[in-house]
């Protein structure tokens, strides 16, 4: 019996002691992982194995889950072009404002030196009725206003009506059926005068705004571009042509006519007075007359009730040689071209410094000249260039009216 119980006894120690072997090496295999397993997540979260072991990160009081960390430089970038991109829409919206701030501004600048026109006539029963519609520019404190032939021709009466919804009833002083340039007067003192700038001033693109009263809308703004300089158009066969017209796309309509076209810095640059359309209303097509022409022949007909348009006694012809400049055919006896020495078969290539190619920029040229000026001229004869001097008549035309 008990050699029995002592085999058996004997049979199970070895068992029992491979079993606590096997079970303390599976524990330290636990901790060995375990512990490699905190060392991973305490690099990878970049904290100790205490830290990550209490869960807080070193802040007992924080017991939510630790949050991804955004490196530093990361956070000024996205920072910066945030920043950046705020700073491009207000400068933005600044540089907006200020643009509308300029335009609203020149308006109200132009605006009080801008007029309503209304003309009447008599009808068949002897009673005045209103008969058109038109625009006017204030051109003296005391009440001379230019405006266009077409405007105020016929009429029997004229009414003048201001921004500030004075009305007066005006003088016609003057007017040329050539260039469409009138000018009549109010009895008024204090007005405010447009400011006028040069054609040379004036560059193709630029904006512009047109102030008028289309369809007898009156003070309306209409904005656009210079979209061509020196356009030359034939309007009736019994009249000299228009040119070195300014051509824009600012919506000019009947009514617009007489009107200032006005640059950024709130000069005018030309009088509206034609359009091309279809219709009948504005197609972006429309011409103003320079300001040079337009006040040069407004001095001449407040001075002398009439434009006197200079000449030089030639008739001219199409070039067809190699120096440019206009072909004179032939020269008149008494005026000044003959008194220059100026001979047919020469070609005027510059009349006051200016280059001349057509007939029409001849023209122009003279018109914006008064008679007795004197001017330089240069021609081309047999192969040399010569340069004579010679002083400005008055046209026929203009000199019997």
């Amino acid at each position: 019996m008990d050699n029995n119980y002592n085999d058996e006894n004997d049979n199970i120690r070895p068992v029992f002691l491979r079993g606590c072997l096997i079970i303390i090496a599976a524990v330290v295999l636990i901790a060995v992982g375990f512990f490699f397993t905190v060392g991973i997540l305490s690099v990878i979260n970049k904290t100790s194995p205490t830290e990550l072991l209490r869960g807080d990160n070193g802040n007992s009081e924080n017991t939510a889950p630790s949050q991804p960390v955004i490196p530093e430089k990361e956070n000024n970038g996205t920072e910066n072009a945030i920043n950046e991109s705020e700073k491009a829409r207000t400068a933005e919206n600044f540089s907006l404002k200020e643009f509308n701030s300029a335009i609203t501004a020149l308006v109200e600048e132009v605006s009080p030196s801008v007029v309503n026109i209304r003309i009447r006539v008599y009808d068949n029963k002897n009673i005045l009725t209103d008969a058109g519609v038109g625009s006017g520019i204030i051109y003296t404190e005391d009440g001379y206003i230019i405006t266009n032939e077409h405007v105020v021709s016929g009429a029997d009466e004229i009414i003048v009506r201001t921004i500030e919804e004075k009305e007066y009833k005006a003088e016609l002083v003057g007017f040329n059926k050539d260039t469409d340039i009138a000018v009549v007067k109010i009895e008024a003192s204090g007005l405010k005068k447009a400011s006028f700038t040069s054609i040379k001033n004036v560059k193709v693109g630029e904006m512009v705004i047109a102030i008028g009263s289309p369809f007898a809308i009156e003070q309306t703004v209409t904005f656009g571009v210079v979209s061509a300089k020196g356009r030359d158009i034939t309007v009736a066969s019994d009249m000299l042509p228009m040119v070195d017209l300014i051509q824009t796309d600012t919506a000019i309509n009947p009514g617009n006519s007489g009107g200032p076209l006005i640059n950024i810095s709130a000069q005018v640059i030309g009088v509206n007075n034609l359009i091309f359309s279809p219709s009948g209303a504005s197609a972006g097509i429309g011409f103003a007359i320079p300001s040079d022409t337009a006040v040069n022949i407004a001095k001449q007909i407040i001075r002398y009730g009439k434009a006197r348009i200079p000449y030089i006694g030639i008739e001219m012809s199409t070039n067809q040689g190699e120096v440019p400049g206009v072909l004179i055919a032939q020269v008149f006896s008494g005026y000044p071209a003959e008194q220059a020495g100026i001979r047919a078969g020469d070609v005027l290539a510059k009349f006051d410094g200016e280059e001349i190619k057509t007939s029409f920029e001849l023209y122009a040229q003279m018109l914006r000249h008064n008679v007795d000026d004197k001017i330089e001229v240069e021609i081309y004869r047999n192969g040399t260039f010569i340069n004579l001097s010679l002083v400005l008549a008055e046209s026929p035309v203009t000199a019997i009216n």
